[in-house]
């Protein structure tokens, strides 16, 4: 499954703010992601990069002037936004903000913005500026204007600024900007549902030093999450002890063991329309985990024998709730794909699991699924991680 971009043309409307140099990175992905990308700037926006960067990286000539003579027309403000998906302002300083709130056509990009069909090329605006421009009530104001007149606002994020300042304020970075955009477009065939996911590994203490894990990175748990999050849903990821960026838009918990994943899950379960249970979880764990670290005796005397108990077994459990959620289980093996996944369906007594060589992906950014349920098997060939938590994603909108 591509991208959502994928074939589809942006027109990035760049203002003037110190920002204007991350715009480049973005222009770079958009191109990654299969879409077409026709820049333009106004004259604020080329005291901080030039209209030569961006036309490179576009791969189209930049357009600068409301009085832009190539068009046949010399209607550059109509062309533009008639040929586009998606109108994205990006930085948008808070004067652009303003001229979008007030319906100014005074430079290019607002006479364009007010000269775009709405209801055929959405706009979506990435506020840029100091702290305090952000936090005035005129720009709030302005702000609240432009979403009730249809745009999507996206950020602003929190943090150091160029002045010297922090804040709110500074402008996503290129890879959020992206996500949001990539989530925007894409298909929302699950609006409206709440889905639970949980992803990673759990962490068994046997002492405050020592533990028993597994290899699970929780990359396919947080694909699934991000492709939820772009088909619509309400999205809770409860996840285990992992190294990976919160999905935009998505909800997370975190927890360490199993039985803390069990404790998370639960109480929310019955209110999901569906749940996937993607977490490598321990099958078991110390009955009496130390209160302080074993110490090797001199003489190097024997390990320790642990004493094992079991874990609760979290997806049987939602599965046996009186009204139990659409429940997606996960089987990693190393051996008898097939059979051992399809053993596992039943004893869970779950609709659908999804099945995969665990020393095969473990760690990996690409995967290779088979989706297991009564009526038979489909096999999702290798691909990259969020591909297949899309595949997966869009099978189950037509299960729900």
């Amino acid at each position: 499954m591509t991208s959502p971009l994928h074939g589809k043309h942006i027109l990035l409307a760049m203002t003037g703010g110190i920002a204007g140099y991350k715009i480049a990175e973005l222009t770079r992905l958009f191109a990654k992601g299969g879409a077409t990308v026709q820049v333009m700037m106004t004259e604020a926006a080329e005291a901080f990069i030039t209209a030569v960067t961006m036309q490179a990286l576009s791969g189209r000539s930049v357009y600068t002037s409301q009085w832009d003579a190539r068009p046949a027309n010399n209607m550059a403000h109509i062309n533009l936004s008639r040929e586009a998906d998606l109108m994205l302002v990006a930085p948008a300083s808070a004067d652009t903000i303003a001229a979008l709130a007030h319906g100014r056509a005074d430079d290019l990009v607002s006479l364009t913005a007010l000269a775009r069909r709405v209801h055929e090329c959405p706009l979506l605006v990435v506020p840029a500026m100091n702290r305090e421009m952000w936090a005035h009530p005129a720009t709030q104001r302005n702000v609240a204007q432009i979403q009730a007149d249809g745009a999507t606002v996206i950020g602003p994020a929190s943090g150091d600024q160029a002045c010297g300042e922090i804040g709110d304020g500074r402008m996503l970075e290129p890879q959020q900007i992206f996500d949001d955009v990539e989530a925007f477009l894409a298909p929302k065939p699950l609006r409206g549902k709440k889905l639970l996911i949980t992803a990673g590994p759990t962490f068994e203490p046997i002492d405050p030093v020592r533990g028993i894990t597994n290899h699970s990175s929780g990359k396919m748990g947080f694909a699934i999450a991000r492709a939820a999050h772009e088909a619509g849903a309400e999205v809770t990821l409860v996840a285990g002890p992992v190294h990976l960026a919160t999905p935009r838009g998505v909800q997370r918990i975190d927890v360490q063991s199993a039985q803390q994943m069990y404790d998370a899950v639960l109480p929310l379960a019955a209110y999901q329309h569906a749940f996937i249970a993607s977490a490598a979880v321990a099958d078991w764990r110390p009955s009496q985990p130390h209160e302080h670290k074993l110490k090797k005796a001199e003489g190097g005397a024997t390990a320790p024998t642990l004493a094992m108990t079991d874990n609760p077994d979290i997806l049987a459990a939602v599965a046996r709730l009186p009204k139990p959620p659409y429940c997606v289980g996960f089987a990693a093996e190393s051996e008898k794909l097939a059979e051992h996944a399809e053993a596992k369906r039943r004893r869970k007594g779950i609709p659908l699991i999804v099945a995969n060589l665990g020393p095969a992906t473990f760690g990996r950014d690409d995967n290779a699924l088979l989706l297991i349920d009564e009526h038979g098997q489909r096999e999702l060939p290798r691909a990259d991680k969020l591909t297949l938590a899309r595949e997966l994603i869009s099978e189950l909108s037509k299960r729900l």
